[in-house]
């Protein structure tokens, strides 16, 4: 009833080693931090944990058919324990379809041979989990993307009605105070505000003992004669060994993030792999000793590692409501935990700075986010190197 839908154990067949291995143990949002900007007193308070206040699985509605998912999607329902303990039943809450999107999988077009020219074209096919939760005045649609390549896409779109609030204005030049947001509409102000997601990411690659690894990207000067070049640049692999080397803001500098196995090697000894493909980075603009971002802390860092806890499960802490931030992912990772060789977690941040415009009153078209799983080194070469070519192939 908190987290929604729950990835669990998701693997990806090997064509080489015959068999399946392990991803991911488990994904899933574990919290949404809305904060918004008005000052005023009814609005001031407004800074929502969704999934710990709310209940974002117990948010989740039924889908229609057609509309917000394909004619080829097999529908599921959704069950979560109540408050007395019983049973609740929604129905028709997950969809899972086969995605045919006209993306390309692979391609080549091969040119160099005299008088040939060569096309070899793969159209990709991936497998969809899609949820939708209504958490007041916010649809969150919630994809899980499984591609044939073994990456694993998440994306997260928001639409549904802004908050908004009555005013006197109804032009913008008469406006000659701060109102913390836009006017949308005449008499009508739509406030700034955030959307920051946390998902819960154990990922077990080829098995639970694993090392989270920042390749740093980094300028290097060319010196003496061996180049006519001036610049280039070289990757710089550091293990994280703790918690506190696995805290990251984005943006910062270029930097390629992975959760490899340190036992598990390819044939030319290469650590087997995942690398974490970001999206829709940002950070937080409160100040620290703002009560809110307390609360919210875990906004902070877009990326978090922590040593498996079966007792840490919410970025936002198990008891949310009316929270004073002591027991959240921030505060655990003050302990600073060794990380290396372990079970270990990624939670990784998501975010949207929301300055509201016209377009999105009187309901918002979806705006969409998210981030990629991707193999790295996981495989011997391209897994789906095997696949039937197309009919509409040619050489």
């Amino acid at each position: 009833m908190r987290a929604g839908p729950i990835i669990s154990l998701a693997s990806i067949y090997d064509p080489e080693k015959d068999e399946y291995r392990s991803v991911m143990y488990k994904g899933y949002v574990s919290e949404l931090f809305v904060p918004y900007m008005d000052l005023t007193e009814e609005w001031y308070y407004r800074t929502f944990l969704d999934a710990g206040e709310f209940g974002f699985g117990q948010c989740a509605v039924p889908l229609e058919p057609l509309k917000d998912c394909p004619e080829n999607a097999v529908f599921m329902d959704g069950y979560y324990t109540t408050q007395d303990g019983s049973p609740e039943k929604l129905s028709n809450v997950l969809c899972v379809f086969e995605r045919h999107a006209g993306d390309i999988k692979w391609r080549h077009s091969e040119s160099a041979i005299p008088g040939k020219m060569i096309v070899e074209v793969r159209p990709d096919v991936s497998l969809v989990v899609r949820t939708v939760s209504t958490v007041g005045n916010y649809d969150y649609i919630v994809d899980w993307e499984f591609k044939q390549a073994g990456t694993i896409k998440v994306e997260v779109g928001l639409t549904g009605l802004l908050a908004v609030r009555g005013s006197n204005y109804t032009h913008k030049d008469q406006i000659q105070e701060e109102v913390y947001g836009t006017l949308v509409a005449e008499n009508t102000l739509g406030a700034n505000h955030d959307h920051f997601l946390n998902f819960n990411l154990d990922l077990d690659i080829d098995g639970d003992a694993n090392s989270f690894v920042k390749t740093n990207l980094q300028t290097r000067r060319v010196t003496g004669n061996r180049s006519p070049r001036k610049s280039y640049w070289t990757a710089v692999i550091e293990t994280a060994k703790t918690e506190s080397d696995a805290r990251i803001q984005l943006n910062k500098k270029p930097t390629e993030l992975l959760v490899v196995n340190p036992s598990k090697k390819t044939k030319v000894g290469n650590q087997v792999g995942y690398r974490l493909i970001p999206g829709s980075v940002v950070g937080p603009l409160l100040t620290d000793d703002d009560y809110t971002q307390i609360r919210g802390a875990f906004s902070k860092y877009n990326v978090w590692v922590t040593p498996y806890n079966k007792s840490e499960k919410w970025a936002g802490g198990l008891y949310a409501d009316q929270s004073h931030g002591d027991d959240n992912l921030a505060v655990w990772s003050l302990r600073n935990r060794i990380i290396e060789n372990k079970d270990i977690v990624l939670w990784y941040t998501l975010g949207f700075h929301h300055v509201p415009s016209q377009e999105d009153f009187p309901i918002m078209p979806t705006l969409s986010g998210g981030f990629e799983l991707r193999p790295a080194n996981f495989f011997e070469h391209n897994p789906t190197m095997n696949d039937v070519s197309p009919k509409d192939a040619r050489a």
